[in-house]
């Protein structure tokens, strides 16, 4: 992809995104992610309801008159977006791919995140770490993990969630809400999903194309794993394997989210041809409640 392809198609994620992210960010976002804590703001004059608890006695004692400890809440957070850049994630059949939709996602959440003062950071992973942004604060920041998810080239098409989580765990020392995006075709990752959402917010987002559940009925069809590059032939004609083929996502998808509730970790599903903004504003009002 040339220079002037690739800004034109960065301008055009921000200029969609920037105004979702804003709808998202007043529906949700600051009250869906606690601060660090409450730190200290200002003295004031005693008022009539003041909790006597808050009684800073060294002003009181020095003016004769009774003041109070304001505080207010630490809002500062840090926000990590591991995105699965492998084979199966550039898979599509609806006009966008899984991989299309998750760059959406990720600057909705970027563009939110800067709007409450949040850093935000990137980590792209296919079977290893491909790419890791620190978190930084600015729009310029943010553009820059556009551009880096709209013009990723991994260097392999297979899936290591569980490298990706541990090398997480080695960089991001300070807790840290955890965003990992993925269609989550991997496997034996649950032991350091487990150890990381014990010390971090950690949110498990799945996006998924409506013909990775059905399969249409249109004869043999010959399909290929985007991953391992192996193929066959299905007869979609048969009804029973194409029960067969939606009953093992639903199994996979069930299967998924039981494996992030025992971790202590959030977890959310969403088609391509779904609205992932809805779904996003949904999940956060669940956590603020």
């Amino acid at each position: 992809m040339d220079t002037t392809e690739l800004l034109k198609k960065v301008r055009k994620v921000e200029l969609k995104t920037r105004g979702l992210s804003h709808h998202l960010f007043t529906g949700g976002y600051h009250s869906a992610f606690k601060g660090r804590g409450m730190s200290f703001s200002e003295v004031r004059m005693y008022q009539f309801g003041d909790d006597v608890r808050s009684i800073d006695w060294n002003v009181t004692a020095r003016t004769g008159a009774p003041h109070v400890k304001i505080f207010e809440e630490e809002r500062e957070l840090t926000v990590m977006l591991l995105v699965d850049i492998s084979g199966s994630s550039f898979f599509g059949t609806t006009g966008l791919s899984k991989q299309e939709v998750l760059t959406e996602i990720c600057a909705v959440l970027a563009f939110s995140a800067i709007s409450n003062n949040d850093k935000v950071g990137l980590l792209l992973f296919s079977d290893k770490p491909e790419l890791f942004i620190a978190p930084k604060k600015g729009r310029q920041h943010i553009l820059r993990i556009i551009r880096e998810l709209v013009n990723v080239r991994p260097s392999d098409k297979g899936t290591d969630l569980a490298a990706a989580l541990q090398y997480t765990r080695n960089v991001m020392k300070k807790r840290t809400v955890c965003f990992v995006l993925s269609d989550f075709q991997a496997e034996n990752y649950e032991a350091p999903l487990r150890i990381l959402a014990r010390r971090h917010d950690f949110i498990g987002l799945q996006c998924w194309d409506p013909r990775e559940r059905v399969l249409p009925n249109v004869g043999l069809l010959h399909v290929k794993d985007p991953e391992s590059v192996a193929s066959r032939w299905i007869d979609t004609s048969n009804p029973a394997i194409r029960q067969g083929y939606t009953q093992r996502f639903d199994q996979h998808q069930a299967q998924t989210a039981a494996l992030f509730r025992r971790a202590g970790a959030d977890f959310l599903s969403v088609q391509t041809t779904d609205s992932y903004v809805n779904a996003l504003l949904r999940f956060f009002e669940q956590r603020s409640t």
